[in-house]
C-alpha cells in the first residue's frame, strides 16, 4: 500500500495485480499476519483476565480505559500517520470481548460460531458486490494513478493528506475495521480458548499439532483460490485459517528451544516496542514513499515496484529492530508504550 502510486486509494479503487508472484507475494502475508495478530490479542485479554483473578481484582475492571487508549492511539495513527490503522477496531473489540470473556465457556463458543457465521454473510456479500462491477478500465496501478486529477499521495502535502483522511473517513474505516468486526471479535474469543486450552504448554502438544495440520491443509487452498478463482474469491482467504497453523508452529518451535537465540531476542525486543515500532515503521514508509517525504513510489515504474517493496521491507525491518534494541538498552519501555502506561494509570486512579 505504501509503494502504490495511488496509495490505499488505489488499493480499493484501482486494478487488481495480476503479476503472479506479486499475487503469490500479497496472498501469504495480506492479512494472515492481521489474523495472527488478532488471536494474540485474545491471548493477551485472557492472560490479564487471569492476571487480574489472582490478584482477587475484579474483571474487566479497569480494562475500559485500556480500550479508551488504544483507539485514542488509533485515532492519531489514522489522521497523522496512515489510513489504514488496525488500532480502532481492535480497541472496540477488545472491549467486547473483556465482557464476553466474564460469560461461560458455552456462551463464548455460540458467539464465536455465530460471529463467524456473520463475517461468512458479510464476505459474501462483499464478493456479490465485487462481481457486479464492471471490469477495471487500467490496466495497472500506474495508469490508474495517471488518471487522477489530484493524487494526494503524490501531489499533496503531508497536512494535504491528514485532511484527505479526515475527509475520506467513512470510506477508509468501514473497509477494514467495521466489516471485520464480527471475525476480529471471533477471533480474539478462540486466542482466549486457546490459551486457556494451554496452546503455550507442553501438555498442548497435540493442539499444536491440530492447528499446524489445520495450517497446512489451507495454505495450498488459500493459495490456490488467490491465483486461480480471481478478486471476489480473494475476500474469503482475506483473514482465513492459515494463521492458526503459524501460531502453532511458532508455539512448537518455542516448546522445543525455550531459551530465544540472538534473533528471537531482538524480535522479543520489537515485542516489547510493539506499539511504538508499528507507528515508526509506518511513519518511516509514509516518509520514503510518499510525495511529502522521497517519493519513491512516484519514482520508480511499474515494472519496479515488486522488488522495490520488498527490498523496502526489508530494509525497514532491521531499523525497527536496531531502534527498539537500542531504546530498551535504555529504558524499560517504548517511548509510546511509557507514555500509555502513564496515561493509563492516571485513569484508573480516577
Amino acid at each position: 500500500m505504501f509503494t502504490h502510486p495511488a496509495g490505499l486509494l488505489g488499493e480499493i479503487d484501482g486494478p487488481p495485480p495480476s503479476d503472479l508472484l506479486e499475487v503469490v507475494l500479497r496472498q501469504l502475508s495480506t492479512g494472515k499476519f492481521l489474523g495472527l495478530l488478532s488471536i494474540m490479542f485474545g491471548v493477551g485479554l485472557a492472560i490479564q483476565q487471569r492476571a487480574a483473578t489472582m490478584a482477587g481484582r475484579t474483571w474487566p475492571g479497569g480494562y475500559h480505559w485500556r480500550a479508551a487508549l488504544l483507539f485514542l492511539d488509533g485515532v492519531l495513527n489514522y489522521v497523522l500517520v496512515i489510513e489504514f490503522d488496525v488500532l480502532m477496531g481492535y480497541a472496540v473489540s477488545g472491549a467486547l470481548v473483556a465482557w464476553l470473556l466474564c460469560s461461560s465457556e458455552r456462551a463464548q463458543w455460540r458467539w464465536l460460531l455465530g460471529l463467524a457465521a456473520v463475517h461468512f454473510v458479510l464476505l459474501t456479500l462483499l464478493a456479490l458486490a465485487v462481481m457486479s462491477l464492471p471490469p477495471p478500465v487500467h490496466a495497472d496501478a500506474a495508469a490508474y494513478a495517471s488518471s487522477l486529477d489530484w493524487n494526494p499521495y503524490r501531489d499533496g502535502s503531508w497536512w494535504d493528506l491528514v485532511r484527505f483522511r479526515i475527509g475520506n473517513l467513512a470510506v477508509f474505516r468501514i473497509v477494514e475495521p467495521v466489516l471485520i468486526l464480527p471475525m476480529t471479535v471471533a477471533l480474539f474469543l478462540l486466542g482466549a480458548r486457546l490459551y486457556r486450552a494451554g496452546v503455550f504448554e507442553a501438555a498442548g502438544a497435540a493442539l499444536r499439532r491440530r492447528l499446524m495440520l489445520i495450517g497446512l491443509l489451507a495454505w495450498p487452498l488459500d493459495m490456490a483460490i488467490a491465483v486461480y478463482a480471481g478478486m471476489p474469491w480473494w475476500f474469503y482467504t482475506r483473514w482465513g485459517t492459515a494463521a492458526l497453523g503459524v501460531l502453532g508452529l511458532v508455539a512448537e518451535f518455542y516448546q522445543a528451544r525455550p531459551a530465544p537465540g540472538w534473533l528471537g531476542q531482538r524480535l522479543s525486543e520489537v515485542g516489547r516496542t510493539a506499539l511504538s515500532c508499528y507507528v515508526l515503521q509506518n511513519i518511516l514508509a509514509s516518509a520514503i514513499c510518499y510525495g511529502w517525504g522521497f517519493d519513491l513510489a512516484g519514482r520508480i515504474g511499474e515494472a519496479q515496484r515488486l522488488p522495490a517493496t520488498v527490498l523496502l521491507y526489508f530494509a525497514l525491518c532491521p531499523v525497527v529492530i536496531l531502534a527498539a534494541h537500542l531504546w530498551l538498552r535504555v529504558f524499560r519501555r517504548g517511548p509510546l508504550e511509557a507514555l500509555w502506561a502513564s496515561s493509563h494509570r492516571r485513569l484508573a486512579q480516577r
